[in-house]
């Protein structure tokens, strides 16, 4: 499931037509799922009016073919509800779902905040597992009493801890999807029994990240092992502070994106540039062919 990133303008708008074709690649390649609105999708600096057009636009786009899932990350249980409500009403399909934002709530207010969303609205919920960025971990004896909500369906896995999946599984069986947020970390997690990715580096190279995790599920290790290999120096741009301007970099290298990103963040610059494109333009040079399967 990508998490895009959004397209921009020179003029600081929404670059609807470069977002159109990025998704239709996503589509082309047999991605699952298209997510809005998360960090790589720049979403603390979109307005309320910019993330209902994107996602009126994506729900457009992909005509029912995948779910669209988007990024719920608000500073209050109050405005999570109404933002949860007004992403049914402007037709997603899912969400996905951080702990409040800024305030780093106690483990009683986090479920309480991710019950009263639950509870106020039909979709499904991924809930954005990311202590290592945000600073509060949803453990197992909180999704104990979380998952007695059945919207409450999946995990955004993104830990850093690759035991963690087996250790979701020991507890929860099926009940509770994994998905791993971590790109450098995607194929050991699904060898592990994670049921999907959540990716980044997939805006730039959507069907490579799919043909890894299709090799994965038809048992071709050893095919999925190579491919990965090829793509680790890649992958790491995601984990960065400046993931999105890494990736929007790697997009433009793959006819698939721009550089344009909102202020306060800036392109790459410098010493950290060069740095940068080498890797994208060293992975460009050896792209390998995708395997059959």
């Amino acid at each position: 499931m990508p998490a895009v990133t959004t397209k921009f303008t020179e003029k600081d708008t929404l670059d609807l037509e470069l977002f159109a074709l990025n998704i239709r690649a996503q589509l082309e390649a047999g991605v699952s799922a298209i997510i809005l609105g998360g960090t790589l999708g720049e979403a603390s600096t979109l307005t309320k009016s910019e993330k209902r057009t994107l996602l009126e636009h994506t729900v457009g786009l992909v005509s029912g073919k995948v779910p669209v899932i988007l990024n719920i990350a608000e500073q209050s249980t109050k405005d999570a509800v109404k933002a949860a409500n007004e992403a049914q009403e402007y037709g997603a399909d899912g969400l996905m779902m951080l702990p409040p934002m800024r305030y780093k709530a106690t483990d009683s207010e986090t479920i309480a905040y991710f019950k009263t969303v639950a509870h106020n609205t039909d979709l499904p919920i991924m809930v954005y597992n990311n202590p290592v960025d945000y600073k509060i971990e949803v453990t197992l004896a909180m999704f104990e009493q979380l998952l007695q909500l059945n919207t409450i369906q999946a995990v955004k896995e993104s830990t850093r801890d690759i035991s963690n999946v087996t250790r979701i599984k020991n507890t929860f069986g099926e009940r509770l999807k994994i998905l791993c947020g971590v790109d450098t970390l995607a194929l050991e997690s699904l060898l592990m029994g994670a049921h999907g990715w959540v990716a980044g580096l997939v805006c730039a190279f959507p069907k490579e990240t799919v043909t890894i995790y299709n090799l994965i599920q038809k048992g071709k290790v050893e095919e999925a092992i190579e491919l990965y290999r090829w793509f680790l120096p890649l992958l790491e741009l995601d984990i960065s502070p400046q993931l999105v301007q890494n990736i929007k970099l790697a997009e433009v290298a793959t006819g698939l994106g721009s550089e344009y990103v909102r202020p306060p963040r800036l392109p790459l610059q410098g010493t950290e540039r060069e740095r940068v494109l080498e890797i994208i333009e060293s992975g460009m040079r050896s792209r390998p062919q995708i395997p059959e399967y």
